[in-house]
């Protein structure tokens, strides 16, 4: 079973124009809460602090078993990139007024990853032209099946 969090709601509030893998530095606890499935990045974001960058208010709930070394569950958490990478992210984000937002949590060779986009927010106009353009890719599918 291959688990994978993803936040719907980047698609919808933003424009995606970079994406970048990431890994996480997390506890123990942290990680068997994540197989377990309780976590959530709905209202996670990230910012660059000291040539690092860290995801704030990714929830990940408390293990149960995990007694006195449990974790706290909205920390700040640290991503793994090469310095390339992170000196672009910064570029774009200092200077284009860009953000960053998790797009989805996932394991690749038993390790949490993440994919992180670089994002420019979209105005209520552009978030309505988005919704009719579900709606039309939708009816076409339905309208394909009758045949």
């Amino acid at each position: 079973m291959e688990l994978e969090i993803y936040n719907k709601k980047t698609k919808y509030d933003y424009f995606i124009e970079d994406e970048y893998e990431a890994g996480i530095v997390l506890t123990g606890t942290e990680i068997k809460s994540v197989r377990n499935g309780s976590c959530n990045i709905k209202d996670c974001y990230g910012i660059v602090k000291n040539n690092e960058i860290y995801l704030l208010n990714m929830f990940i709930g408390q293990y149960k078993e995990g007694n006195i070394f449990n974790h706290e569950e909205t920390r700040s958490r640290k991503l793994l990139l090469h310095k390339k990478e992170i000196k672009k992210i910064s570029e774009k984000i200092e200077l284009q007024g860009l953000t960053l937002v998790p797009i989805k949590l996932y394991f690749k060779n038993n390790k949490l990853k993440v994919l992180l986009g670089v994002c420019r927010g979209k105005k209520t106009f552009d978030k309505r032209e988005s919704i009719k353009e579900r709606d039309i890719k939708r009816e076409v599918a339905k309208n394909l099946k009758k045949f």
